[in-house]
């Protein structure tokens, strides 16, 4: 009986004729959106799977250490980089012979002095934006890496070949690629964040699901009592109304289907927040497109089946154009009571594995109380609106049609009250436990902008890294110095297991400013400088070196003889004053030696004079040239193209957080934008069914005007209703999720541009609303057949 009367129901949807088809397209676009970013939401697992397992395929790796060379083997060595914000995956490559392994996505391996690129790129490197980028990457490029080798269509990466590549110069040996990393634990609060984040981004969607498969509810009414009036009884109208809903729910999942396959090509040219995926990454999780395939239509039949069941349908009429029972405050409060108890119930988040977290109590929490705005809100605006008398015409007109029936404008605005609830919610979750995702780095980015380290040790390409980089366009100063070590010469004492060892820093007076409080200072001094971070005993550094003493610049017979180089000794002038640290730009505390070149010169000195010289700068760049960083990266790419260029912060945030909150915000757009879309939608079929009425009003002399404002009360007062629950039921939300984390405080600052944004979107929405409303309001509309 029930599959008859459903079947009964799709025949009127699909030959109702041309209001029929109209009622079922909006019905179909309406939860056809929201299929498609369901599809969307279940294609997730699979996007992140297949970014990491690119990702590792091409991580370089050695099957043992160290790897011999053979002609199956090559040099590899790391060279990122970044331009303009935007990070540059790299690496330099040295095949050591005809059999070396090509990186994922490269066919072949490029000749000396030649490049593969991603396609994103070479795309940079050929615009006029990418001129400064040709000059640090000199190679010939002369391919592109395949979709294997990338995580994304939008990375920029390149591999090149350089014979001039050594193990002396930072790369090292390996024989193939593809590595299978164990996943890093997932910090608890990130997971409650994830969890709570899932429910917020879909439950609007599925609320306007509910919605969408409501549209055409007056003229369905009038259609279930002529069916009565020929003797149907009660039940069976409501499953043919069911049947209706369920056709043009089928016929939205078709379309949504169609949409995302559509939409999905041209995803790749999308970029947010710098994350990206190659279309054939977009594939929903089996499991959960079947279970929205099944979901979907089983929402159309239970929500036109759950708004039937107050409804009175006779053969004269429904009873629902007079005012019906007051919604009741009772059975809906206890909703959002229900999942805050199953919130609590799971109890404080603590610093563990996760593995105290119910993620089914969280969810369900989560759940029940965005659920819960959502059942408030019907009865907040008909409560408020059964208040509102007199006022002005257009005031006096949109609230006789609230107070008429409310339901319908509650129901367009439930997506975007439960939307900036959650969002609320999340914001003073992320708000309070933000801080425990940055790490004070200690850098001092007033002093100095970016970090320099050579990988070469050799003291001659020091100097000359030295030397460029205070000449490279944009830069102010730079704080550079050669460190190597220096030991205390003769045999070891007894007690000892190796000789007493401390730092040698060369750099000049301005230089040893920043590391030391060397007061006066001029070229030929020398320093003994005692540590103050406590991390070194100052009497170990005495036993090296002292004002007067002799060191040993290399380590020839201080091992076990395993250099084979004659020693080179070194005394320390007795008028070098012993004086304390003080931490670097980067953060750091230096001590021990500290000389200026004159009192220990480099130049003079071949390669083995000091024991592995490693060079550092620390650049300060001028904030009037935006490139500066730009230059200072070429500068570095030709001296060595694996020179370290890195950026000093003096705050550093949780990788595992920042790629939570970029997935945050990417869904959040999406969301959005839905939701936007699904607004106008909605309002555009409550106006279609409004359109007689608007035309008899015109046609009797109502100005536009005025029906234009009541049109627009109609809208903005569920909306300030909705908004100001939001606000309530948002807050009470984070607050909960605030307290399980084990937090007290967090911004409030936060939470006031979520309702702006919520209310921008309304007005812009009924901006584009606008045209079809002067349309409706002709008097051809009082036409009928």
């Amino acid at each position: 009986m029930r599959a008859r009367s459903l079947a009964m129901g799709v025949r009127f949807a699909a030959g109702g004729g041309r209001e029929g088809w109209v009622r079922t397209v909006l019905t179909a676009i309406g939860v056809g959106l929201g299929v498609m970013l369901l599809l969307g939401a279940a294609s997730v697992p699979h996007i992140l799977d297949a970014r990491e397992q690119r990702g590792e395929a091409r991580t370089a790796v050695s099957n043992k250490q160290p790897v011999k060379r053979s002609d199956s083997t090559l040099l590899y060595g790391g060279a990122e980089t970044s331009f303009r914000g935007r990070r540059i995956t790299g690496a330099l490559l040295r095949p050591d012979g005809p059999r070396a392994p090509a990186p994922p996505g490269v066919r072949e391996l490029p000749r000396n002095g030649e490049m593969v690129v991603s396609p994103a790129l070479a795309e940079l490197l050929s615009s006029p934006e990418g001129k400064l980028l040709r000059e640090r990457l000199r190679f010939t490029t002369v391919g592109t890496i395949a979709e294997p080798g990338l995580v994304g269509p939008g990375e920029l990466a390149y591999y090149a070949v350089s014979d001039a590549l050594t193990t002396e110069h930072g790369a090292y040996r390996i024989d193939g690629f593809g590595s299978r990393t164990e996943r890093p634990t997932m910090n608890p609060v990130l997971l409650v964040l994830i969890i709570v984040a899932c429910v917020v981004l879909l439950m609007p969607v599925a609320i306007f699901i509910a919605t969408a498969v409501r549209f055409g509810g007056e003229r369905r009414d009038r259609r279930l009592a002529a069916l009565r009036l020929i003797g149907a009884d009660t039940r069976t109208v409501r499953w043919t109304a069911a049947g209706e809903a369920l056709f043009g729910a089928v016929c939205g999942l078709l379309l949504g289907t169609a949409m995302f396959l559509a939409v999905r090509p041209a995803v790749g040219s999308v970029t947010l927040w710098n994350v990206n995926a190659f279309p054939g990454d977009i594939t929903p999780t089996p499991a959960l497109a079947a279970l929205v395939a099944l979901a979907v239509p089983l929402c159309a039949v239970g929500v036109t089946l759950f708004a039937l069941r107050g409804v009175a349908i006779e053969p004269l009429g429904v009873v629902r154009n007079s005012a019906g029972p007051r919604r009741r405050l009772r059975w809906r409060l206890p909703v959002p009571l229900v999942g805050i108890a199953l919130l609590l119930v799971n109890g404080p988040v603590g610093d563990g594995d996760g593995g105290g977290i119910n993620p089914y109590l969280i969810a369900g929490g989560a759940v029940l109380m965005l659920f819960g705005i959502a059942l408030l809100l019907p009865w907040v605006v008909e409560a408020a609106v059964g208040r509102f008398t007199g006022g002005p015409v257009p005031w006096q007109l949109a609230t006789r049609r609230l107070q008429l029936g409310s339901g319908a404008a509650a129901r367009a605005v439930g997506g975007i009250t439960v939307a900036v609830a959650g969002a609320i919610a999340l914001q003073l979750f992320v708000s309070a436990n933000q801080q425990d995702f940055m790490r004070v780095t200690g850098q001092d980015p007033h002093r100095a902008q970016l970090s320099v380290t050579l990988p070469s040790h050799d003291v001659a390409t020091a100097r000359k890294m030295i030397d460029q980089l205070r000449r490279t366009e944009g830069v102010r100063g730079v704080i550079a110095t050669i460190e190597a070590y220096v030991w205390r010469p003769g045999p070891l004492r007894k007690g000892e297991d190796f000789a007493p060892i401390t730092s040698l820093t060369v750099g000049d007076c301005p230089t040893l400013g920043e590391l030391a409080h060397t007061g006066s200072c001029k070229d030929g001094d020398v320093f003994v400088v005692k540590d103050g971070s406590g991390l070194v005993d100052s009497d170990w550094i005495f036993k090296t070196a002292r004002p007067g003493a002799r060191v040993q610049l290399n380590d020839a017979d201080v091992h076990t003889g395993e250099h084979d180089r004659g020693r080179r000794l070194w005394t320390i002038p007795k008028s070098a004053r012993i004086i304390d640290s003080r931490k670097d730009p980067s953060g750091e505390t230096a001590s021990g030696v500290f000389a200026t070149p004159g009192a220990l010169d480099t130049t003079a000195l071949d390669t083995t004079a000091l024991d592995d010289p490693t060079a550092r700068a620390m650049v300060k760049t001028d904030p009037r040239v935006g490139d500066a960083a730009e230059y200072v990266r070429n500068t570095a790419a030709r001296i060595d193209p694996l020179m370290s260029v890195g950026t000093l912060q003096n705050l550093e945030r949780d990788k595992q957080y920042s790629s939570v909150r970029t997935g945050l915000l990417v869904a959040a757009a999406a969301t959005l934008a839905l939701i936007a879309a699904s607004m106008l939608v909605t309002t555009l079929e409550q106006l279609r069914e409004r359109r007689r009425l608007l035309s008899v009003l015109v046609a009797f002399g109502t100005r536009r005007a005025t029906l234009g404002w009541s049109v627009l009360w109609q809208t903005a007062v569920p909306v300030a209703l909705g908004l100001a629950l939001a606000l309530a039921g948002g807050a009470g939300l984070g607050v909960v999720l605030v307290r399980m984390a084990g937090k007290s405080t967090f911004d409030w600052s936060v939470v006031w541009p979520l309702p702006a944004a919520g209310a921008a979107l309304v007005v812009l929405v009924t901006l584009f609303s606008l045209p079809p409303l002067w349309r409706m309001m002709r008097p051809d509309g009082l036409r009928t057949e």
